[in-house]
């Protein structure tokens, strides 16, 4: 059986469009990603990203959600230090009660900032999630000691359970946490340098079945670029390299077009430090992008891939989901 393809979608804000126009688009992808058929399309939080649209993926989820009628919508996801557990568990029993059966609950530990806008969400730090994932558990189950203050609390909606949950990860920190709870996992390895393998490989040691998952659901996420040549992919990836050039800068700006990219003048150093972050990518053909997704879910024992695709021209990132998908046989 294919290995089941999945959408993360930043909600990605390209260079000559407002942030509206750029949620706007948010739902071209939903409705291709639910024609198409893939399995699920999740939005990530980020805050303070002038390339980045995505700050409230529970609204995201909610307008997709609306607009689609098979695919399941997803957070990829929420920060859980930016936020307090029983406000996330509200939510998200919210919208599981509009769409049932359709939403998944992907929780991260980082606050997905900088230090700055951190302290402006009031944001707990890295270093309570343990204890405030453990409370939003507590929350769903009903599970708070009886002396427990929280004990008391009336959760609404009641009588809807929490969607699947996901701990998120990029250092494997997560990994062994969700399979002692019985969630799915997910790595970040669009982002992350680390190997993932370790990571797949401490959770499914871990893992203890629970109501949402009788085994260990693993998903790797991939950045890639699917265009009908291996040349138009790699061009079309100038844009990716511009951007985390000025992410690493601490100089954000809107996604780069492939000329603007052509036309910077790049420093040696520069040049060198997109060439550590390229292993990253995948760029290519249909051909050549799924031979490497192959390669990456062999080598991890992935049990699903979700791919990025961050490319400054809107109908061209359709066009590589649409290829990506196809080739893939859905």
């Amino acid at each position: 059986m294919t290995t089941p393809l999945s959408i993360l979608d930043l909600a990605p804000i390209a260079q000559g469009f407002s942030a509206a126009q750029a949620l706007a688009r948010t739902l071209d992808l939903a409705r291709l990603g639910d024609e198409m058929g893939f399995t699920r399309l999740w939005y990530a939080e980020h805050h303070g990203m002038a390339s980045i649209a995505s700050s409230a993926p529970d609204i995201l989820i909610g307008s997709a959600a609306a607009h689609t009628h098979r695919i399941r919508i997803g957070s990829g996801g929420v920060m859980l230090p930016n936020h307090v557990p029983l406000r996330v568990v509200e939510t998200f029993r919210t919208l599981a009660g509009l769409y049932p059966g359709r939403i998944d609950l992907g929780i991260g530990r980082a606050g997905g900032s900088d230090g700055l806008t951190l302290q402006a969400l009031r944001s707990f730090g890295g270093e309570s999630f343990p204890e405030n994932f453990a409370e939003l558990i507590a929350f769903e189950q009903g599970s708070f000691p009886s002396d427990h203050p929280f004990a008391r609390v009336k959760v609404v909606p009641g009588e809807i359970a929490l969607p699947p949950i996901y701990l998120l990860g990029s250092s494997g920190a997560s990994a062994q946490m969700a399979g002692q709870y019985g969630t799915g996992y997910g790595f970040a390895a669009h982002f992350s340098a680390t190997p993932p393998r370790p990571a797949f490989e401490a959770y499914r040691r871990s893992f203890r079945p629970s109501d949402s998952f009788e085994k260990p659901h693993a998903i790797l996420c991939l950045s890639v670029i699917c265009a009908p040549t291996d040349e138009e992919a790699k061009y079309l990836s100038k844009s990716m390299e511009l951007t985390w050039l000025r992410l690493r800068q601490n100089k954000p700006q809107k996604i780069a077009s492939p000329e603007e990219a052509d036309a910077y003048s790049w420093t040696e150093s520069e040049r060198a430090f997109i060439e550590s972050q390229s292993d990253l990518w995948i760029t290519g053909s249909p051909q050549t992008v799924k031979a490497a997704m192959e390669e990456k879910i062999a080598a991890t024992g992935a049990d699903e891939v979700m791919i990025a695709t961050t490319i400054h021209d809107y109908e061209k990132r359709l066009e590589s989901y649409r290829l990506l998908g196809e080739t893939w046989g859905l």
